[in-house]
């Protein structure tokens, strides 16, 4: 029994020292070149002029991919040009940061055709929302970086939430906590874990696809827009079903535009009776209404990193750099 024991504590050391060191993608810096790519729906002239304007007043450098105004039908280009764009901008060493311009719908299309390989030898702040949380999920699937669920390049940057939380996350890789500015708190407490979630949609659309990272023990936060309360009803049962809200060390539920019904008998359950019945039952802090999602002034969140919630304080900070 000896010898075996030492064999297995020697094959646990070997194991040890051969895990793959955590990487980290650069920090953005005044002059640095960020690529600008469309994965998804087609970009007006308007969203290229929008996107390079606030690119620019960040100090950043804009590139835009070689099919960024490409059309296909509703789409930024066919999935091999908008993926091809991706790809390029992981390979260019010259390439500090990658800026989503807009979301829509396409990104969850493109998945199988990305680089993995060069992805993960490559890290690079992906920064974007919406459609785009099927990359950030994807990332932290399959490479492993944080990302940064921010506004597209084509939102809006004026307010400072938004830029502030980019800068300190993005730019001086500082570990701040982060305001969540919530409306409600369903369940006091903290919790701890890998902050993954996005857009609500996008989640439950990717359920089943093998295309999600380890869901068990995160902090999860969720967002959509122009969804009935029987929709984000649906989605949410979807969450549960597969057990991703059960197992969650902790769940922040966005500010959700549109999501509202016109029903002046108030038979129907209002958004909040949703969240009331889906979320506030679960044994993890729960708190909706915070600063994220389909509105002006959104933080940015370190998507896939480790990070610290607090309910009743309503902060959430990073529990390691974002960029290195």
């Amino acid at each position: 029994m000896g010898g075996f024991a030492a064999a297995c504590a020697a094959l646990t050391a070997s194991r040890l020292v051969a895990a793959p060191k955590r990487v980290r993608p650069p920090r953005l810096q005044a002059g640095g070149k960020v690529a600008l790519v469309a994965p998804a729906s087609a970009v007006s002239a308007a969203e290229i002029d929008r996107a390079r304007h606030w690119v620019s007043s960040m100090g950043l450098v804009p590139q835009f991919g070689a099919n960024s105004e490409a059309k296909f039908g509703y789409l930024a280009g066919t999935d091999a040009q908008r993926a091809a764009d991706l790809n390029a901008a992981f390979a260019d060493g010259d390439i500090r940061g990658i800026f989503a311009i807009r979301g829509g719908y396409g990104a969850a299309r493109i998945l199988p055709l990305l680089d993995w390989p060069t992805i993960r030898a490559n890290p690079k702040l992906f920064v974007g929302y919406s459609d785009n949380t099927a990359l950030h999920l994807a990332i932290a699937r399959e490479a492993g970086f944080a990302t940064l669920h921010a506004p597209n390049a084509a939102s809006p940057w004026s307010e400072a939430a938004s830029w502030e939380s980019l800068w300190r996350l993005a730019f001086t890789g500082e570990m701040p906590a982060l305001d969540l500015a919530t409306d409600r708190v369903l369940k006091p407490g903290k919790g701890e874990g890998r902050l993954l979630g996005g857009n609500l949609t996008i989640l439950s659309t990717l359920m089943g696809t093998g295309r999600l990272p380890e869901m068990e023990g995160a902090v999860l936060f969720l967002e959509d827009v122009n969804e009935e309360p029987y929709r984000i009803d649906r989605m949410l049962q979807q969450l549960k079903l597969a057990g991703v809200l059960d197992s969650a060390a902790g769940v922040i539920f966005g500010r959700c535009r549109a999501c509202s019904v016109d029903d002046p008998d108030g038979e129907s359950f209002t958004l909040d009776d949703v969240l009331d019945q889906h979320l506030g039952t679960l044994d993890c802090p729960v708190v909706t209404g915070a600063n994220i999602g389909h509105i002006r002034g959104q933080l940015c969140l370190p998507h896939g990193a480790r990070v610290a919630f607090d309910a009743d304080g309503g902060t959430l900070t990073p529990l390691e750099p974002v960029t290195a």
